[in-house]
């Protein structure tokens, strides 16, 4: 038994038009992430950005777009963790000292790929899940240990760009356990 409902032939063009636009996004977003692969792999920086857990292409891209490409441009690795958000400012008042809190002024850009590739480090890489485990048994909530686990992990991303060394997992010591 077949029923037709009205509108029936004009819903079924509708999906097959839309079906067509879709897979000819689909080709278009894969020859922009292969141009935009292209580009970042000519980047002087770029195997050190992606030698890093947490760190691909894309986000190695989006990392480098929001910081310009050079790091010259930042003085220290605290200047660049306060472009980019992982640095608390304060928040004193007359007779309240020692509050920090997040700046108003970021670059949310910088911020997203700092805090997208620490959550997908955590599920990586042990060293970034072990200190992120650390900071929730210290009593903080998800987000704040994900920023910790970020801010760390620009640390060291600041150093492997100023001794171009690719990133290299240092095996835990034995006393500090």
């Amino acid at each position: 038994q077949h029923t037709t409902v009205p509108g029936q032939n004009l819903a079924a063009a509708m999906v097959a038009r839309l079906a067509k636009e879709v897979m000819t996004l689909d080709i278009e977003i894969g020859a922009t992430e292969t141009m935009i692969e292209e580009r970042f792999r000519r980047h002087r920086h770029a195997e050190i950005i992606v030698s890093m857990p947490g760190f691909g292409v894309v986000l190695g891209a989006e990392f480098l777009a929001a910081t310009g490409g050079d790091m010259s441009a930042f003085d220290s690795v605290d200047r660049l963790a306060g472009v980019s958000g992982l640095a608390p400012v304060p928040r004193d008042s007359g007779r309240i000292s020692g509050n920090l809190k997040r700046p108003r002024r970021y670059d949310r850009r910088l911020l997203r790929a700092c805090y997208l590739s620490a959550q997908i480090a955590i599920r990586t890489d042990t060293a970034s899940r072990t200190y992120y485990d650390r900071k929730r048994s210290e009593g903080k909530t998800h987000t704040q240990g994900i920023l910790a686990l970020a801010r760390r992990r620009l640390n060291v991303l600041w150093a492997m760009l100023r001794d171009h060394r690719a990133y290299q997992p240092t095996a835990p010591n034995a006393a500090a356990a």
